[in-house]
């Protein structure tokens, strides 16, 4: 997506970009993250469903994207003068949702504590401790920012940290990426979400231990403020639960795209784990859920690459589901799902089948799910098996071939099933 970015200028004169999207009531999304396309890309679900019934504006602080890049000050005080600058340019007069993450929390916070009359109601995703800077961002940039990478998503995926790695070149310099940390640093955020007075949200992964407990500690500060935990795995802010925790308190109904309800025609992948019980006996309870975890994370960032919809509800170990509108797409995902597990003495069952489903509170159901089901138990570790009906729909358009491997009948299915094994183009 290519943003039409407009300027407002803040009251020490910088120059602020900022852009729109969706239609309705308004939103002011404040992201310490990079590149403008990126944080749509990165926070897809939340803002699909956002820019879906309401008028989202994004903007990049001074410092950074397109805003000025010349700038000394970066303090909370500074970045609520952007949010000023923002309001005051092209915002009405009607209150709005605040919605800030990370890094952008106190400002954000500080503006709606000066400006109590506008913020309607705001909303902290993964507000960020204070966190010290890797020793070799000042010595060395590029390994600086792919150590910051890892610190920022110590669970990956990689795709994940070499994206903010690219974005960290591509939209701040070293020096401004290491005078915001320090000046981060120093933000007493205590104090200042003490004098927060409007509804308040905060959420925040269980899993992400630091971010947790600043997270309580923040919202015990604010009167009467949400807490919400969630248990996902991946990047905390797309997942269905922080959305829909988003969704419901701003009063918007919409549906998000894994929660659609009725029948329609789909492509299944699913997978699972090879002997995950003969491995957690064998490494640890402990250190194979943290494999799975991490592995769990790659192959939901792969199939929501290849346009997969991941459905929520079923964890690795008990086997990931997903469904595509398209068959190839569906082998792609799969394929870079037999991929994710390299570097790990994890292995998985793969099986993709195509058949009416059917939709209901973020799950899908019917007899072609267990019929994907049921092949990918039949695959080879690390093999991709499908079905007649996959392979048919594909045969032109996935650029591999498939090997027969015969007809299986498969338990709770009546007729016998013929199953392909998916090679690569050439191969």
């Amino acid at each position: 997506m290519e943003p039409q970015f407009r300027y407002a200028r803040t009251t020490d004169g910088i120059r602020i970009a900022y852009t729109h999207t969706g239609s309705g009531p308004p939103v002011l999304f404040c992201n310490s993250e990079l590149r403008f396309e990126a944080i749509l890309a990165a926070n897809r679900l939340l803002n699909d469903a956002l820019s879906s019934s309401a008028m989202v504006t994004y903007f990049d602080q001074g410092g950074i994207g397109a805003s000025d890049r010349d700038v000394t000050d970066l303090s909370a005080e500074a970045y609520a003068r952007a949010i000023e600058a923002v309001v005051a340019a092209c915002m009405q007069d009607e209150p709005f949702t605040l919605i800030a993450m990370w890094t952008a929390c106190p400002g954000a916070a500080l503006y709606a504590i000066a400006h109590p009359d506008r913020v309607e109601r705001l909303i902290f995703i993964m507000p960020a401790p204070p966190w010290v800077i890797p020793a070799a961002v000042y010595t060395d940039w590029s390994m600086g920012r792919r150590m910051t990478a890892s610190l920022a998503f110590p669970d990956g995926p990689v795709e994940r940290q070499r994206w903010y790695s690219e974005a960290c070149r591509d939209s701040i310099s070293q020096a401004t990426f290491i005078a915001m940390t320090e000046a981060y640093q120093q933000i007493d955020q205590l104090s200042v979400f003490e004098q927060v007075q409007m509804p308040t949200m905060f959420i925040a992964q269980s899993s992400s231990e630091g971010f947790r407990q600043h997270a309580t500690r923040l919202a015990a500060a604010v009167d009467d403020a949400q807490l919400v935990l969630t248990n996902g795995t991946g990047p905390a802010f797309d997942e269905p639960a922080v959305v829909r925790a988003c969704l419901e308190f701003m009063g918007i109904k919409a549906s998000l795209a894994s929660e659609k309800t009725g029948s329609e025609t789909s492509v299944i992948l699913f997978a699972d784990i090879v002997d995950s019980t003969a491995l957690t006996e064998r490494v640890g309870d402990a250190a194979f859920r943290s494999t799975a975890r991490a592995l769990d994370a790659r192959m939901r960032t792969a199939i929501r690459v290849a346009g997969g919809d991941a459905i929520e509800g079923k964890l690795l170990g008990d086997g990931v589901l997903s469904v595509f509108t398209s068959a190839s797409n569906a082998i792609d995902a799969a394929l870079a799902c037999a991929l994710a597990c390299d570097g790990t003495d994890l292995q998985l069952h793969l099986g993709l089948h195509a058949g009416d489903v059917i939709r209901e509170a973020g799950n899908v159901f019917g007899g072609a799910v267990n019929i994907a089901a049921r092949i990918s138990a039949l695959s080879a570790p690390g093999d991709v098996l499908v079905s007649a009906t996959v392979r048919e729909l594909a045969r032109t358009s996935a650029g591999v071939e498939f090997e027969d491997r015969g007809e299986h009948a498969l338990k709770g299915v009546g007729d016998a099933v013929r199953v392909y094994a998916v090679r690569k183009g050439g191969g």
